[in-house]
C-alpha cells in the first residue's frame, strides 16, 4: 500500500506542467504633465516560440529610503503590456539626486514564474513650442531637469507625429547649452477630418532620464475625411472596373462552353455507337 501511495505520488508529480520564466521587460516614461507611465511588457518562450503573456496583473511599487509604497497595478493585454500611469501628485518625491526609485512585480501562478523589475530615473521634462511662420511650422523642444530647473545638453531627441500604430519621425536634434532643439514640420503631413496633427517630441532609453515624452496638437496637417464612401471602380480597388468584368465572365463562359461542347459530344458518339451495335445484330 505504501509503495502504490509513492507510486501515485510521483505520477502526479510527472502530471503536473512545468512553469515558464517570463521576460519582464519595465520601462518608464515620463511625460509633459509630470505624470509617469511604468510600462512592463511580458513575453515567454514556449515550444521554441515567443508568446506574449495577457491578463497578468503587474503591481506597482514606489522606493523611498525606508520603505516599499503601492501606487497601482495593471493587466496585461492581448499584446502582453501593463501600463499604470502615475499622476504627477502621486510621484514620489526625488531625492537629493533628482532621482526616483520604481519596482514592478508580477506575483506568478502555477504555469508562469514569479518576476520583477526596478527602475531609477532622474526627474525631467520636455517642453514644446509650436512655431508657425508665414509658410512655415516649426516645433521646438526644451530638455529640463526637474528640481534644479536646469537645461540639459548634448541629448538626442526626436520629433515624430502620432500615427494608429507607430509614430512616425519627422526629424531630431541634440540639444543645445540651453536645452534646446528645433525641428522644422513639413506642412504636407496628412491629418485628421480637421487637419490637426499630434506632434511628439521624444528622448528614448536615456541613462539618465529613461523615457521622456511630451505631446502637442496643431492644425498643421493636410485635413483628410473620415467619412465612410464606396472605392471607385478601379485595379486595386474591390469594385473592378466594367470592362474588366464583361472580359471575365466571357472568357468563362467560353472556357464552360467547351467544356459542355465536348460532353456533348461524347454523349452523341456513345449514342451512335450503340444504334450501330443494335443494327449490326
Amino acid at each position: 500500500f505504501a509503495v502504490q501511495a509513492q507510486g501515485d505520488t510521483a505520477a502526479a508529480a510527472k502530471a503536473e506542467p512545468e512553469s515558464i520564466s517570463p521576460s519582464f521587460d519595465f520601462i518608464t516614461i515620463q511625460k509633459g504633465d509630470s505624470s509617469i507611465d511604468l510600462k512592463v511588457t511580458m513575453m515567454a518562450k514556449v515550444k521554441g516560440s515567443m508568446i506574449r503573456l495577457n491578463g497578468q496583473q503587474v503591481k506597482y511599487f514606489a522606493v523611498s529610503d525606508t520603505a516599499e509604497t503601492a501606487i497601482g497595478s495593471a493587466v496585461t493585454n492581448n499584446i502582453g503590456i501593463a501600463v499604470f500611469n502615475c499622476k504627477g501628485n502621486a510621484v514620489p518625491a526625488s531625492n537629493k539626486e533628482g532621482k526616483v526609485h520604481f519596482i514592478a512585480r508580477y506575483a506568478g501562478n502555477k504555469l508562469v514564474d514569479a518576476a520583477e523589475g526596478e527602475m531609477t530615473v532622474k526627474r525631467g521634462i520636455i517642453v514644446v513650442t509650436p512655431v508657425k511662420g508665414d509658410s512655415t511650422y516649426t516645433l521646438e523642444a526644451k530638455l529640463m531637469a526637474l528640481g534644479a530647473d536646469t537645461a540639459v545638453k548634448d541629448a538626442t531627441v526626436g520629433v515624430f507625429v502620432k500615427r494608429l500604430f507607430n509614430p512616425f519621425k519627422i526629424g531630431d536634434g541634440t540639444t543645445d547649452e540651453s536645452g534646446s532643439i528645433s525641428v522644422d514640420i513639413p506642412n504636407n503631413l496628412p491629418g485628421d477630418a480637421k487637419g490637426n496633427l499630434v506632434l511628439l517630441a521624444k528622448l528614448d532609453d536615456n541613462e539618465e532620464f529613461g523615457n521622456l515624452e511630451t505631446s502637442v496638437s496643431q492644425p498643421w496637417g493636410v485635413a483628410v475625411s473620415d467619412e465612410v464612401k464606396e472605392m471607385p471602380r478601379a485595379l486595386w480597388s474591390s469594385h473592378p472596373p466594367i470592362w474588366m468584368l464583361v472580359t471575365f465572365f466571357t472568357l468563362l463562359a467560353a472556357v464552360w462552353g467547351h467544356y459542355v461542347v465536348i460532353i456533348w459530344e461524347l454523349i452523341r458518339l456513345r449514342n451512335e455507337r450503340d444504334h450501330h451495335t443494335t443494327e449490326n445484330a
